[in-house]
């Protein structure tokens, strides 16, 4: 910032700097998928933004170590060299609380609590039960009043959501 004004200073860049491609994407996941192959962990997602900045998200079902996470790091920095491609790399697991993006996801969290954002603006919770191909079952509690009972009682009743009908799925936290 010039000390005299609140607008930043007009950095100029050298003309003559050769400037970096942008990384392959569809090379970074073949080599990622290669690190990976043989094991239980699997891609979530892999963003390249400008600048080449590259955040590689992976999960497994028995979680990710930092062991693991250093060993796609180098296996990434074998194929891609620093000095012909400048960029900036992480490489990590998908948040706890983050949306699910991919079916290994769901599968992961069978039998845990999930929150869902339907498309049309429905907030659901409920246990994850089921995964197929392209939906997923929960059960979720519903309150029925039984004919001659006083209260309602809540029972638990499956429901079936197609993935595509969902803006977001993820793990619920619950502190009892």
């Amino acid at each position: 910032m010039n000390k005299d004004s609140a607008r930043p200073e007009t950095v100029k860049t050298n003309p003559n700097r050769p400037k970096t491609q942008m990384i392959d994407k569809q090379l970074l996941t073949r080599t990622v998928e290669e690190a990976i192959a043989d094991t239980t962990i699997f891609l979530v997602d892999i963003q390249v933004n400008a600048g080449n900045s590259i955040v590689v998200e992976i999960d497994s079902p028995e979680g990710i170590d930092i062991d693991t996470c250093a060993g796609i790091t180098r296996k990434i920095e074998s194929v891609f060299d620093r000095d012909a491609e400048d960029y900036e790399l992480e490489v990590g697991s998908a948040g706890l609380t983050s949306p699910f993006k991919v079916r290994g996801q769901y599968l992961k969290n069978i039998g845990n609590e999930i929150e869902v954002l339907t498309k049309d603006g429905r907030k659901l919770h409920g246990t994850l039960t089921d995964v197929a191909e392209d939906a997923f079952t929960m059960e979720i509690a519903k309150k029925v009043k039984e004919p001659g009972a006083k209260r309602p009682t809540t029972v638990m009743e499956p429901m079936t959501l197609k993935m595509d009908e969902t803006k977001q799925v993820k793990y619920l936290i619950q502190f009892k």
